[in-house]
């Protein structure tokens, strides 16, 4: 691990960044060119703590999974990519292995849809990124750490969070939740981090074992879901997975009809912002 190029790159990097790609005002008050080390550390969801460390050749060696964060959150290119994990000591992502890296035109679409809450997930259901609308709704993803930052073990692990359902409803939806996980596995042989999450979810829940030992198959498709809200209540809202091409990635969208009371609903939580995530 080359600690004192790894800082140097890091801080290029932030400083290349624009605010403005990710929609934040470059105001008057910013003492350096780019992103500050706050809001990268947010986007990466790590602590400043750790990201100053790292920038003064201070740090740990970092995980994949945070590297894979970090390469997000700035921006890089495949290549830029690729010399960051080789700078901390670490491979490449490889051919054969999930990608936790978020194309950056897709993050700027997602930037885009203010009045959507939207995520994007990988083949494992990792959430690599999110708007602002969809931490409203569902809760503040940046909270979780990025290793269990997955749909799937938030799911069996800590419950259904937002997601309201009656027991006939929740079996099909982690039915289908599950049958993508089995394909993806079938995807990625050689992926260890899928076939590990697998094994520990197995053991740590009773009901993932239970729907994994049925060994469902079924195809990706629209939804549509009832999310319990905190502050606004129920709201049923169309959820389509709109697929990255190349990528094995999919952007999950809500929307709601126009002029029905979801609309005003999502409205509302533009305003109130993001709120923790437990179920209310």
């Amino acid at each position: 691990m080359d600690r004192t190029e790894l800082g140097v790159m890091l801080r290029l990097w932030r400083e290349r960044r624009s605010p403005g790609e990710l929609g934040l005002s470059a105001g008057t008050r910013r003492r350096t060119p780019g992103l500050r080390r706050e809001e990268v550390a947010q986007l990466a969801g790590i602590s400043v703590d750790y990201l100053t460390r790292l920038e003064q050749a201070r740090g740990p060696r970092p995980s994949a999974s945070v590297l894979a964060a970090l390469a997000r959150a700035l921006g890089l290119s495949d290549a830029e990519r690729d010399h960051l994990f080789l700078l901390a000591g670490g491979s490449p992502p490889t051919p054969g292995r999930i990608s936790r890296t978020a194309r950056a035109s897709v993050l700027r679409l997602m930037d885009r849809c203010t009045d959507l809450p939207a995520m994007l997930l990988n083949a494992r259901a990792d959430v690599l990124a999110w708007n602002d609308l969809a931490a409203a709704l569902l809760g503040d993803f940046s909270a979780i750490p990025v290793r269990r930052r997955n749909i799937i073990w938030q799911r069996f692990v800590h419950g259904p969070g937002r997601i309201a359902a009656d027991p006939p409803e929740r079996e099909r939806l982690d039915r289908a939740a599950l049958a993508d996980l089995r394909a993806a596995a079938a995807r990625y042989p050689s992926d260890p981090d899928i076939h590990r999450m697998i094994e520990e979810l197995r053991g740590q829940s009773a009901e993932f074992e239970r729907l994994w030992a049925d060994r469902s198959v079924d195809a990706r498709r629209g939804d549509r879901k009832r999310i319990l809200h905190p502050q606004v209540g129920l709201l049923e809202l169309d959820c389509d997975a709109l697929l990255v091409p190349g990528d094995d990635q999919v952007l999950i969208v809500y929307s709601a009809a126009p002029g029905s009371p979801e609309v005003e609903a999502l409205a509302l939580l533009r305003v109130i912002g993001v709120t923790p995530m437990v179920s209310p």
